[in-house]
């Protein structure tokens, strides 16, 4: 008589916010896939929904309200957690049939949860390390929820800065690093699964070991490695994929970073929220506010890697910035020369120092500002670009379709830059990283053929 295996309960998981809380949710699904839980697609087939909030700004908020209100419409079952977690009264008032709201990185909370909504029944044939020792959650290397190719590989929770728009600290706590050795064993497990690009993400990646004093701490393999970022992008480098650095504060070490990108160990790529370049602005913000030296640190790297490719995001619209500082934000972009840029108007946060500030700039002068920044980076991007036209890069493809693909070059990360795409490229699978001849560009993307196409042409 055929055995009748039980059917283990189903979790469905919708995640929203930045990279940081895409770990996050990772870490909490691998654990669940350990104790014995299977994974549902849809709302429809879970037992239970897991809701991962962002609480960054108001109109991240309102958008985990309203992913919430349609999980319980859609489901009824529903766990919160996530940044939006240390307002569980409100979730409570709102959705008072939430099961449970847990806080940012509570991995065993949020766990728990799901055990007490959907119990698995006990069952050496459900549960995956059975008796219940497991790796520490943060060790352990599982589900994605990004492709296959490339992972995101947080460092470090919390931050130890205090930057008047921002409520992180009160959100996820101080900084606290992950043991380097911990960290590289987690890069090469998911070198060894298939991860061909290493999305290096934190709080602040440059304060990376500070809590742990930067001291070192052994490898299995011998030798020993210090917590520090350097140390940890030049070991990360030698593990054969693509490592790219974000969320990347300029401090000075930063500049001992440099090097390795010239020497191909990390992507010439950085990762800067300069937040803005008018002193005033930037002293309001709790900001380091010396506009002239970073841009002869830009320079200074630019000379040492000619290709780096530096991202930043600013907010327009604080609280006291006059069309002065708008001015002077635009003057230094255009020396500056980024390549990617990103921006926020600024939106009051509950809880976060700037909402007492005096200067409020009103909606309209935010959006005229926001479109003028956008306009200006846009052109030098494009200028940018249109200097590629007729090199050879190095792409990643991300994706397939028919005889074309789309990928990105070292200097874009998924979801927030550019893109290459291709023609001819039919013969290409995700994770190839191949030599693309760019044969065009426009404001944001490049267009090229792979060299192999272009030469069986």
């Amino acid at each position: 008589m055929a055995r009748v295996l039980p059917s283990p309960p189903k979790v469905g998981m919708v995640s929203l916010g930045c990279p940081k809380n895409l770990v996050d949710s990772e870490r909490i699904l691998t654990r669940l896939r350990a104790d014995g839980y299977a994974m549902s697609a849809d709302y429809t087939g879970a037992d239970v929904v897991l809701v991962n909030t962002c609480g960054f700004l108001d109109s991240a908020k309102e958008e985990s309200l309203e992913a919430i209100g349609e999980a319980i419409a859609e489901n009824g079952r529903v766990i919160v957690t996530g940044c939006m977690g240390q307002e569980a009264d409100a979730i409570r008032s709102r959705f008072p049939a939430v099961l449970a709201v847990t806080g940012a990185h509570q991995y065993e909370q949020v766990v728990g949860a799901v055990r007490e909504a959907a119990p698995v029944p006990p069952s050496p044939y459900l549960d995956l390390v059975p008796g219940g020792a497991v790796e520490p959650v943060a060790e352990l290397t599982g589900l994605k929820l990004t492709p296959r190719h490339y992972s995101y590989l947080k460092i470090s929770e919390g931050c130890n800065h205090r930057c008047a728009f921002c409520i992180i600290p009160q959100l996820r706590g101080d900084l606290v690093s992950r043991r380097p050795d911990a960290i590289l064993r987690e890069a090469e497990k998911l070198v060894e699964a298939g991860t061909r690009e290493l999305l290096v993400i934190s709080q602040d990646t440059s304060a990376y070991g500070l809590d742990l004093r930067h001291a070192e701490y052994p490898l299995k393999a011998g030798g020993a490695v210090r917590a520090h970022m350097t140390d940890l992008a030049r070991e990360l480098g030698r593990l054969g994929a693509w490592v790219r650095l974000h969320y990347v504060y300029p401090y000075p070490h930063v500049d001992q970073v440099i090097p390795l990108m010239a020497e191909g160990l990390v992507l010439p790529y950085l990762d800067i929220p300069f937040q803005h370049a008018s002193p005033s602005v930037l002293r309001a913000m709790k900001r380091p506010a010396n506009d002239a030296k970073v841009l002869e640190r830009l320079a200074r790297w630019r000379a040492i890697c000619p290709d780096i490719a530096i991202r930043s995001t600013f907010v327009v619209g604080f609280p006291g910035e006059t069309e002065a500082d708008f001015d002077y934000l635009l003057q230094w972009l255009d020396e500056a020369r980024l390549d990617r840029v990103g921006a926020f108007r600024f939106e009051p946060v509950a809880g976060a120092a700037a909402n007492d500030l005096p200067g409020a700039v009103a909606e309209a002068v935010k959006e005229e500002r926001y479109a003028r920044l956008m306009e200006r980076t846009a052109a030098i991007s494009a200028d940018k670009l249109t200097a590629k036209i007729g090199r050879t890069l190095e792409v990643i493809v991300d994706r397939v379709d028919g005889e074309g693909a789309s990928g990105r070059s070292q200097a874009d990360a998924p979801e927030i830059d550019g893109e290459v795409h291709l023609r001819d490229a039919g013969h290409l699978a995700p994770g190839d990283i191949v030599a693309v001849a760019i044969e065009d560009a426009d404001e944001h993307d490049l267009f090229g053929v792979p060299l192999r196409a272009r030469d069986e042409a």
